[in-house]
């Protein structure tokens, strides 16, 4: 992976951002459940927000490597950062390939800044993974002043809901269609009446940032903010996202392998048992090569995925292939590292907890790892095997 001059001086600069602003308070923020509004707006500064958004209407779109090394980055400091970015940059990419001019201009430069952030919602209570038997409909009613959709249903677990000023909502334009699919569009849903964010839903990790339910009733929007004017896409249209967004949450699990690695050898040089440091122990020094390999295979992985994403083919395998096995490794690598630091490892003083906690949402997130290796296996099947 090579990145441009100016791609590798943002990724330093986002470390040096992590190194300095985060780790010393993300503790105290992590314990304290508190929104970290003052780390958001340096992001906003340094330009996370719009590394999806191409001039004119953003700073300019940066590589899928260079995104990852980002995101990585972030979720090595907390992994609620990366999150805090993710869905936002989906619906970046999912109005700039497929919004309509008007949707591009009056969405992105704000997204751009992060004045305006967004969010992703799919999930519904009883639907989960299965996307196709969602039960959100927007019915589509024409007046002489203008048609618009009206919005019934409910989602769950959505990231960022209650600070996001634009929803990106997928739903059932036309709950007749076979196959279903073909049935679901995708509307631009700003906080109108009958949107509500009814809660914040309780977790065990990923505490900086809200994941909530919300409710539609009678929820009025114009026609024209069903994404692309197009009505039966919304499907194909977000699973091109989920390329990205499983892309994303590949990155944050490394990222958060490689907190709980680095942490993990930093420690086994300095504490001493029997006389010398753990790491001269076998049965460590073999935790931390597994580590070592199990993060670099992984990298190597997400690396290889977010280049082909590049190069405009298609890669829902390779991202699946990135998403399911860096974050198996990263709940491996998390409690290799409690591991390696005994009782230690089980203190809040002591920050492998909180990889510990953070590391399964990657398991289940953006599609569940049982669903990944489904994806996978079709487009083994239909590609013939691994290909060159």
């Amino acid at each position: 992976m090579v990145l441009s001059a100016e791609e590798q001086a943002l990724v330093d600069t986002v470390r040096e951002f992590v190194d300095r602003q985060v780790k010393p308070v993300v503790r105290e923020l992590e314990h304290a459940n508190t929104y970290p509004e003052e780390l958001i707006e340096m992001m906003k500064e340094i330009g996370i927000f719009g590394l999806a958004i191409p001039e004119p209407y953003g700073f300019g779109q940066v590589s899928m490597p260079c995104y990852v090394s980002v995101t990585e980055e972030l979720a090595r400091g907390w992994m609620s950062l990366a999150g805090a970015m993710g869905g936002h940059t989906v619906v970046s990419k999912l109005i700039m390939l497929f919004g309509t001019d008007e949707q591009k201009q009056r969405y992105l430069p704000r997204m751009a800044t992060g004045e305006l952030r967004t969010a992703m919602a799919l999930t519904e209570p009883g639907g989960g993974s299965d996307l196709q038997a969602m039960r959100t409909v927007a019915r589509l009613e024409r007046h002489s002043d203008g048609d618009e959709y009206v919005i019934n249903g409910s989602k769950t677990w959505i990231t960022n809901a209650r600070r996001a000023g634009l929803i990106a909502l997928m739903c059932k334009t036309d709950p007749a269609a076979e196959p279903a699919h073909r049935g679901v569009s995708i509307l631009l849903v700003e906080k109108v009446p009958g949107f509500t964010v009814s809660k914040d839903l309780p977790k065990l990790g990923y505490k900086g940032v809200e994941s909530c339910e919300l409710n539609f009733t009678d929820c009025r929007v114009p026609a024209d903010a069903l994404l692309g004017a197009t009505e039966g896409s919304g499907f194909a249209q977000m699973m091109k996202g989920l390329e990205v967004g499983r892309l994303q949450v590949a990155a944050r699990a490394t990222g958060v392998a490689r907190a709980a690695f680095d942490d993990a050898l930093r420690y086994s040089q300095e504490r001493e048992s029997f006389g010398k440091p753990i790491w001269q122990h076998q049965s460590v020094g073999n935790l931390l090569a597994d580590m070592a390999t199990k993060l670099s295979a992984a990298r190597a992985l997400l690396f290889s995925a977010a280049e082909k994403f590049d190069s405009g083919a298609r890669c829902d395998m390779e991202a699946g292939m990135a998403k399911l096995f860096a974050s198996e490794i990263g709940m491996e690598v998390a409690l290799d590292a409690v591991r390696v630091h005994g009782g230690y490892g089980y203190s809040t003083e002591y920050d492998v907890e909180r990889y510990f906690r953070d590391a399964p949402l990657m398991i289940v997130g953006e599609g569940t790892n049982e669903i990944q290796r489904g994806v996978i296996a079709k487009q083994l099947v239909k590609r013939g095997g691994l290909g060159q």
